[in-house]
């Protein structure tokens, strides 16, 4: 079992190795799924307000029995709540959804502001296209700072899906240094400059997707030969070393499932021979499985306006109907 494997952020707070994801589960699951987690012994439960199933993850705490000081519990603040006047009222709602009085880590989920209102997907509704909003990332984080500071809401704050530009403007105003960066990693996304610059800064990486994902209908790390080859030589599952390899990196992992034999199975805690690392190291491809350039953000920074435009415009043909 995983119990007990821990990272320290720079709050002193420990933050569990490895956690269940909640992302991507289906109404209905998400309960069990947390409920079976801590019984296995998970301690960190990941979630978020765009998930739409905070209230089903707060069940599943509840009949896990498990008492709240055990727990590690991290949501995020979603895309169109980041007006200062919004965000403690997006945090009260998933507290009490959760059917908690605090979280453990609260983080900015993307670098990128959707209009306001109650719409999670907000459109402009000429063009079709995704509406955004002009807030600076300083005011959404200076509110979640006073909160932080003022409340006892929430106990670390951080960011997600900030790529090291992105992270080195926040902390050009930042006054509390993010406590984590929860960024998509595993071997074809490796993402290694990142990580050391997380280092430097002391701002732990939560690894989320370890396993790929099948939302652009590319080709899954967990499907991949040479992982398998690697895990059948361990006698492990391929998601074990995977969750393995990421833990041994120094980050994180919060790997999703909802069939309560693999949940058990990813918490076993296994140690991976060097000789495995490096194979899994050499597997790097640049990869990348969530990006949604359709919102009209380049958020990693990694495409040209052409190809930002032509994804806008993409969405609106297959989905936009007026």
């Amino acid at each position: 079992m995983s119990l007990g494997r821990t990272f320290t952020l720079n709050t002193g707070a420990k933050i569990p190795a490895v956690g269940l994801g909640t992302w991507l589960s289906e109404p209905n699951e998400v309960e069990h799924a947390v409920e079976w987690a801590l019984k296995a012994g998970y301690r960190h439960i990941d979630g978020a307000a765009i998930y739409n199933n905070e209230e089903e993850v707060g069940r599943g705490i509840k009949a896990s029995g498990v008492p709240r000081e055990e727990l590690f519990l991290t949501s995020k603040l979603w895309n169109h709540k980041r007006h200062p006047d919004d965000i403690e009222s997006a945090l009260d709602q998933t507290l009490r959804e959760l059917g908690t009085d605090y979280l453990d880590l609260y983080l900015v989920h993307w670098p990128v502001q959707f209009a306001r209102g109650d719409d999670q997907f907000p459109h402009d509704p000429e063009t079709g296209y995704f509406a955004l909003a002009d807030i600076p990332l300083s005011d959404t984080w200076a509110k979640l700072e006073e909160i932080f500071r003022t409340t006892k809401k929430i106990r670390a704050i951080g960011v997600s899906n900030f790529n090291q530009h992105r992270l080195e403007d926040l902390l050009k105003t930042a006054k509390v240094v993010p406590a984590v960066n929860q960024i998509e990693a595993h071997p074809y996304l490796q993402q290694a400059s990142l990580l050391e610059f997380h280092k430097q800064k002391g701002i732990h990486i939560t690894a989320y997707s370890p396993l790929g994902n099948n939302i652009y209908g590319q080709p899954r790390v967990l499907d991949d030969e040479r992982v398998q080859k690697i895990a059948k030589e361990l006698g492990k599952s391929t998601a074990q070393v995977l969750i393995a390899w990421a833990v041994k990196r120094g980050t994180s992992v919060v790997p999703k499932s909802v069939t309560k034999s693999r949940i058990e199975s990813n918490f076993e805690e296994i140690e991976l021979p060097d000789e495995a690392f490096e194979k899994l190291n050499a597997l790097e491809k640049g990869v990348r499985y969530n990006d949604p350039l359709e919102w009209g953000v380049d958020v990693f920074e990694e495409h040209t306006p052409e190809e930002v435009q032509a994804a806008k415009d993409n969405w609106v043909k297959l989905n936009w109907k007026k």
